[in-house]
């Protein structure tokens, strides 16, 4: 369980994810040693990760929640193998460990190829539905409410970057790319090692990471174990909702701590979550009273995640095992 500070860090972070040690401290009114040690402490222990993420429209990307069916051993195999792919996040294991569940990042460029080539040849899979994510809600650049709570208003003011406003900025290009995959793997690389990475001079990352933040085809993510803050139960929840009550429904939602997603789908089902609870008991007593309180919503399927193969971030061996 993470203490105050703890808590604190990680919500300067999904203010921020660039945000230097010294700013932190200062605003958490610690010292920049303080800050630093329990940042690497909670990255060994917690899973904590920062990364750099391109906004799916700017960047030309279809986000689609696919779900696989399959034997135990062939499904945690099939994960692992899911996992190492760029093109896919937030992999979980489901069902007594028969489902995965995991997002697939398309472009026009690849044919969809996991979706349409890759999946249906391999073996042990039984079932395979894909729904296209239309619209989130929380997610993405919205953080979970429940790890973004530990700072006054004021402290939150006072960590956003301010970016000055800027002119009409060229489109993403190879040297974007390059950019976004390093942050990808670490979104507080330094200026120095994002030079190396892209040929760039630190002056021009710098400048560039400054217009793609201000133009909001880049954002940064946090991922820690939800069971490092109190978390220990996560399920997935499919909702079918009218469509005229669909966006009152999920911003009603999106008021509650207790989930970490919710996107608009196509499909059976119209709108997915994916909830975080302190244990069964209080799983249930979210899914009767808060969820049973809310009008419009005529069907849900509950489905207990047992555990996160991959969050946000590309692969590391790491963090392959984190609970929900």
């Amino acid at each position: 369980m993470l203490d105050e500070i703890d808590r604190a860090v990680i919500h300067a972070l999904q203010i921020d994810g660039r945000a230097p040690y010294s700013r932190i401290g200062e605003v958490l009114e610690v010292s920049t040693q303080t800050v630093a040690r329990r940042y690497n402490r909670l990255r060994a222990e917690a899973g904590l990760r920062v990364a750099g993420l391109p906004d799916p429209q700017q960047a030309g990307r279809s986000q689609w929640f696919v779900r696989l069916t399959a034997t135990p051993q062939a499904a945690q195999d099939l994960a692992s193998a899911l996992a190492r792919r760029p093109d896919t996040s937030w992999i979980k294991l489901a069902s007594g460990g028969t489902e995965i569940m995991a997002i697939v990042h398309t472009t026009p460029s690849d044919g969809n190829a996991l979706l349409l080539h890759d999946i249906p040849r391999t073996a042990g899979i039984t079932s395979v539905s894909a729904q296209h994510l239309l619209h989130l809600y929380v997610g993405g650049p919205t953080a979970w409410r429940g790890r973004a709570k530990s700072l006054t208003p004021e402290q939150e003011t006072t960590l956003r970057r301010v970016v000055a406003p800027i002119g009409q900025i060229r489109p993403l290009d190879a040297g974007d790319a390059k950019l976004l995959t390093a942050l990808g793997e670490d979104g507080r690389a330094t200026l120095a090692d994002l030079a190396v990475r892209t040929g760039w001079s630190a002056a021009t990352v710098a400048r560039r990471l400054d217009e793609l933040q201000h133009t909001g085809a880049l954002f940064f993510d946090v991922d820690v174990d939800p069971a490092a803050l109190g978390a220990t139960t996560s399920a997935m929840l499919w909702l079918s909702v009218p469509p005229a009550h669909l966006d009152a429904v999920a911003r009603a939602l999106a008021e509650h701590d207790e989930l970490a997603f919710i996107a608009a789908t196509t499909g059976r089902t119209n709108l997915v979550t994916q909830v975080l609870c302190q244990n069964p008991a209080a799983l249930h007593t979210y899914l009767t009273d808060r969820l049973g309180a809310i009008d419009h919503i005529t069907a849900l399927e509950t489905v207990p995640v047992l555990r996160t193969v991959k969050a946000a971030a590309p692969f590391s061996p790491g963090l392959v095992g984190l609970r929900a």
